[in-house]
């Protein structure tokens, strides 16, 4: 077996796996407990300073 075959069945099983994981855990990342604080102050931050526009 090649080398090119080699990296290519590792890229087709498990480097396909540790992505969908990877995906999964970053889009579950914001909604895990605890993280609402940090998640409000990050989406309100550019309002900080702000005078109402008066």
């Amino acid at each position: 077996m090649s080398f090119y075959e080699t990296l290519r069945h590792f890229a087709d099983s498990y480097a396909l796996i540790a992505m969908l994981v990877l995906f999964v855990g970053l889009c579950a990342w914001p909604f895990r407990p605890g993280a609402g604080k940090r998640n409000h102050h990050a989406a309100t931050m550019i309002f900080k300073g702000q005078d109402d526009g008066e």
